[in-house]
C-alpha cells in the first residue's frame, strides 16, 4: 500500500482519560491505514473505543500518544485552529442522533459548512440545491427536522456532509435511529457516495450495515483484533 494512496495513517495510538482516581485507557495502541475512496466499518462492543477512534480521525480529539496522519499531514502536532481548517475543508460528519439545528429549514441546515467555508450566497444556493436533489428531499427544503421523518432527517445530514464535497465522511451509527426500510436507504446513499470517490469511515454495531463496507475493522479493548475484507466487494474488484 503506496503511501500517495493514504488518507488516513495511524501508529500506535494511545487515548487516555484520567481523573482524580482512574485512569482509563480507550485506546491502547491502534495501527491503522485507510486508503482514499475505501469504505470501512468499525466494529466492536460498546465500550471498545469505537467513538473515541472516529473521534480522533474527525479531528474532534487529541490521542494522548502515537502518531495520526491525515493526507501525509501530523494531525497529532497540529494546534487547534489548524485542526478545524482541515475539518471544514476535508471532512464530513454524520451522527446517529442527526444533529440538525431545529430553528433552520432543511435549506438552512444543509448551507451552513459553506458559510463556515466563506463560499458566496450565489455559489451556496446552487450547491444546496444540487445536495437536496441528490438526497430526494428538494420538496422539503422549507420545512423544519421537527417536521420530517427520521428517514428524511438522516438525509438532511448527509446532504449537509457532503455539500462541501468533503474527501472523507465519518458515520457514527447513521441508522441507529431509523428502521429498517429507512436504514438500508441511508447505507444506499453512503455506498453511492463511496462509489462516487468519496473516502468513508463508519462505526456501527450493525452487521447488515458493515456490509457495505469494503473492510471491516474489528476492536476490542482499545485494540484492532481483526481486520476482514468484504469478500463481496473484493470478489467485484478482482472481477
Amino acid at each position: 500500500m503506496n503511501n500517495e494512496e493514504l488518507i488516513i495513517q495511524t501508529k500506535n495510538l494511545q487515548k487516555k482519560y484520567i481523573t482524580d482516581t482512574v485512569e482509563t485507557t480507550a485506546l491502547a495502541g491502534v495501527e491503522l491505514k485507510i486508503k482514499k475512496g475505501e469504505f470501512v466499518a468499525i466494529m466492536g462492543p460498546s465500550g471498545c473505543g469505537k467513538s473515541t477512534l472516529l473521534n480522533i480521525l474527525g479531528m474532534l480529539d487529541s490521542p494522548s500518544s502515537g502518531s495520526f496522519l491525515f493526507l501525509d499531514q501530523d494531525i497529532s502536532k497540529a494546534t487547534e485552529r489548524q485542526r478545524a481548517k482541515l475539518r471544514k475543508q476535508n471532512l464530513g460528519f454524520v451522527f446517529q442522533s442527526f444533529n440538525l439545528i431545529d430553528e433552520l429549514t432543511v435549506e438552512e441546515n444543509i448551507a451552513l459548512p459553506l458559510a463556515y467555508l466563506g463560499v458566496s450566497k450565489t455559489e451556496t444556493a446552487q450547491r444546496t440545491k444540487e445536495a437536496m436533489e441528490r438526497m430526494g428531499i428538494a420538496h422539503r427544503r422549507n420545512h423544519f427536522p421537527q417536521q420530517l421523518s427520521g428517514g428524511q432527517q438522516q438525509r438532511v445530514a448527509i446532504a449537509r456532509a457532503t455539500v462541501s464535497n468533503p474527501s472523507l465522511i465519518l458515520a457514527d451509527e447513521p441508522t441507529g435511529n431509523l428502521d429498517s426500510v429507512h436504514g438500508r436507504e441511508v447505507m444506499s446513499l453512503l455506498s453511492e457516495l463511496n462509489e462516487a470517490g468519496t473516502t468513508v469511515v463508519m462505526v456501527t454495531h450493525s452487521p447488515s450495515d458493515a456490509e457495505y463496507a469494503h473492510r471491516i475493522v474489528n476492536l476490542f479493548d482499545g485494540q484492532i483484533v481483526t481486520e476482514n475484507l468484504n469478500v463481496k466487494h473484493h470478489a467485484t474488484e478482482l472481477l
